[in-house]
């Protein structure tokens, strides 16, 4: 076998070192030495931007959000779902992934950023949710490893009662929350609830109809469905 040969790599502030490996037509990403994702196993990104975006209809202009780059393939599978007046905002907190996502990685999910409907924010998905209550369709977070955060401690707050009432005030009546996850958690699903989604839990496959099953929590949030406290205090599991 191959050995991995090493493509790019960043020191990030807060991160610490982000690796891009390829050996043959596979990439993948790691951080600090643990692989966060690999290019050969993007099964449930589809699934996620399928589930997503379930709703909503590809003639009608939509606005999505997508926390976490990634490869590009989430993007892409929204961007082939939706018509030309939508518009795709992408958060992602690590630069060097929109940088190798411009550059030797655009071929993977035939150049996602390039289309004009989608703009990208460099920063963190939580501030952009706060700073735009009811702009949103549908938004998905594909960030670190779920609720349980592997590489950036402050994604833990994306997934605490705070962040998921951050989300649901985010979104449209009737706008849905996609979140992925290595594994289930019937605490987070009891906190989507909580604050006032109807949940269901999908398990895509990592590759194809092979490989790893991976957990989507998909939140919707009811046209009527009363808006969480801003006063309830945050908690953890």
């Amino acid at each position: 076998m191959k050995p991995w040969e090493t493509v790019e790599r960043a020191e990030v502030p807060d991160v610490g070192e982000v690796v891009l490996a390829r050996r043959d037509e596979e990439y993948v990403l790691r951080v600090r030495g643990q692989t966060l994702m690999s290019s050969r196993q993007h099964g449930s990104e589809r699934a996620m931007a399928e589930a997503g975006c379930a709703n909503l209809a590809a003639d009608a202009p939509a606005r999505v959000l997508v926390g976490g780059l990634g490869f590009g393939f989430t993007v892409r599978a929204v961007l082939d779902r939706l018509g030309p007046g939508s518009r795709i905002v992408v958060a992602e907190l690590i630069s060097p992934v929109v940088e190798w996502n411009r550059g030797v990685l655009a071929p993977l999910a035939k150049a996602p950023l390039e289309d004009p409907r989608v703009t990208v924010v460099e920063g963190d998905v939580g501030k952009v949710m706060r700073r735009q209550q009811g702009a949103f369709d549908a938004i998905l977070l594909d960030v670190d490893n779920g609720p349980t955060a592997l590489t950036h401690p402050d994604n833990d707050s994306l997934y605490d009662i705070a962040g998921v009432s951050h989300a649901f005030n985010s979104l449209r009546s009737n706008g849905t929350l996609v979140v992925w996850s290595a594994g289930p958690s019937l605490a987070f699903v009891k906190r989507l609830e909580e604050v006032g989604f109807s949940v269901q839990l999908l398990h895509p496959t990592a590759h194809g109809t092979k490989g790893t099953r991976h957990t989507l929590f998909v939140a919707r949030r009811a046209s009527k469905a009363k808006s969480p406290s801003s006063s309830r205090p945050p908690s953890r599991r």
